[in-house]
């Protein structure tokens, strides 16, 4: 890697997170590793991966909330999957995360590999901005008793464990039921999470400054099985219904949080879910916009982008630039044809 900024940055800690089971990933954290250190950075890694890190120049810190404190950044190198993980250890320590994507879409992501050079030089540079993510807070609770309690940057989704049976919902907002569904599941998301599981469920993308919360259904069984977008202080939640005495087509439900936290939801479990009170911080950098969306581009551009979205024939907004450029020509032209006031008057 080349153009690496000569940047001293004495004092300054961070933590890198990497999808060591990708060459890839552990050829790029290698070259990461080597180049903040050499502009001043204390880099720690993960005890876990260490070994296939195998970068002498870092320091080794066990797996818990303690790994990010007193960190600038914390330095993800893999999807999105690998930057939830993150979040898990960034989050409590209020340390921004900084993404770079070597997955398949990476909404959360703030630079592609080929954007390295410049996402160094903006974080030794200090040419970045602190972004709030919304979080869910997640409480289960059974006759009474809380089950447990969790939280989600993307979203909790109450889904059938068992692919032979639907699992029986009674959906709620604000504390007044709404509808019983016959579904494989429910999501609850964010709008951070609204490109994730809830978009593949047939939910709407929210852009991630709107505040609000996001109910999509699993397929749904009902007259009323729509996706809701409410208030972002409203409290949802959904209760898994079940036959008292008997056996019920009911059981199996298991509550997932990011897809990487599993709680298993008896029969009568009630879910509910709320606006986190500790969000997640993302690292903006500046905007470098070539051909594709890159660095800093705007959250249209990145779904353009990711998904691949036909815009051929976007003219956009008028040049005004180019507006006073060709006025400017035109003004030039009619003084051209028209006859010289000075030498028109006499012979």
């Amino acid at each position: 890697m080349t153009g690496w900024p000569d940047v001293s940055a004495d004092g300054r800690v961070v933590l890198l997170v990497a999808h060591t089971g990708k060459p890839e990933a552990r050829r790029v954290s290698r070259a990461l590793i080597t180049r903040l250190s050499e502009l001043g950075f204390a880099v720690r890694v993960l005890e876990p991966e260490a070994a296939e890190l195998g970068s002498p120049a870092a320091q080794v810190v066990p797996v818990s909330p303690a790994a990010a404190t007193g960190a600038e950044v914390v330095l993800v190198v893999g999807g999105d999957g690998t930057l939830l993980r993150a979040a898990e250890l960034a989050r409590p320590a209020r340390v921004p995360l900084l993404g770079v994507n070597l997955g398949h879409i990476g909404f959360l992501a703030e630079a592609e590999p080929e954007d390295l050079s410049a996402a160094v030089a903006g974080l030794a540079a200090r040419h970045y901005s602190v972004e709030q993510r919304m979080t869910v807070d997640i409480a289960v609770r059974n006759n009474g008793e809380q089950l447990a309690a969790t939280w989600a940057l993307n979203e909790a989704s109450v889904e059938k464990a068992a692919r032979e049976r639907m699992l029986d919902l009674v959906i709620e907002v604000d504390g007044r039921p709404l509808s019983r569904w016959g579904c494989d599941g429910v999501v609850f998301a964010t709008p951070t999470g609204s490109t994730a599981y809830a978009f593949s469920a047939g939910g709407p993308v929210v852009w991630p400054e709107v505040d609000a919360l996001l109910m999509v259904p699993i397929s749904a069984h009902a007259l009323f099985a729509r996706p809701m977008v409410v208030s972002p202080q409203s409290v949802l939640a959904a209760e898994v219904i079940g036959v008292a005495g008997g056996q019920s087509d009911t059981t199996g439900a298991v509550l997932w949080c990011d897809g990487r936290r599993m709680v298993e939801l008896p029969p009568g479990s009630r879910v509910e879910v709320r606006r986190g009170d500790l969000p997640v911080l993302l690292a903006r950098l500046p905007a470098v916009i070539g051909a594709r969306a890159r660095i800093g581009a705007p959250f249209t551009d990145r779904l353009v982008a990711k998904f691949g979205l036909p815009v051929a024939g976007w003219r956009g907004r008028p040049d005004r630039s180019a507006d006073r450029s060709a006025d400017g020509a035109a003004d030039r032209e009619a003084a051209a044809q028209r006859p010289d006031e000075e030498s028109s008057g006499h012979a």
